[in-house]
């Protein structure tokens, strides 16, 4: 698949099943992230890698974080499941520098340049994924418990397998209803 089709028909999957990236295959997804616009050349970026028995350890970490949040018992179990809905979960982790000129919006989405690339060079290469945030991205309990520093943020959690089932076409849109031109 070309580049341009492949990011005019980009989508996400959340349906996959084994096998997900490996060897060189997972090293190129890598290596499609470090290709993301990077300013001054900080490289924001940390990639944690969770396949199979680290999947039940990530969900454990998402089952302590929603306990802590009060959640009753079923809750805490569903939290527990979710990293095993993939056979591999990659943490896209922004490490934010102090920098003059670039400031931690522009490194937060650097970072999440670098999630986006290597989803698109999965699907290139036939897998397919999910890029999720929600609330555990943002919560300091669990960015304790993978290690991050305080001025880190979690952009997302990448998703990664082989598709079950072939995703719909997304419908194209018009592009006037998100485009003007400055001064017209």
């Amino acid at each position: 698949m070309d580049a341009l089709q492949l990011l005019l028909n980009r989508h996400s999957n959340p349906r996959l099943n084994a096998p997900a990236p490996a060897g060189e295959q997972l090293e190129t997804l890598f290596k499609a992230a470090l290709r993301a616009p990077d300013h001054a050349g900080l490289t924001p970026w940390e990639f944690i890698v969770s396949e199979g028995e680290q999947r039940a350890l990530l969900g454990d970490v998402f089952a302590k974080a929603t306990a802590a949040k009060g959640e009753d018992a079923e809750v805490v179990a569903n939290a527990r499941q979710l990293p095993l809905r993939a056979p591999m979960v990659i943490t896209v982790v922004a490490k934010v520098k102090e920098h003059d000129k670039v400031p931690r919006l522009e490194q937060e989405l650097s970072a999440g340049c670098a999630l986006m690339a290597m989803q698109m060079a999965a699907q290139a290469l036939g897998f397919n994924g999910i890029w999720r945030t929600g609330w555990f991205a943002f919560d300091r309990g669990v960015h304790m418990d993978l290690g991050l520093s305080e001025q880190d943020q979690i952009v997302g959690f990448l998703y990664l397998g082989t598709p079950q089932t072939e995703v719909r076409k997304v419908a194209e849109r018009e592009t006037a209803p998100f485009v003007r031109y400055f001064g017209q």
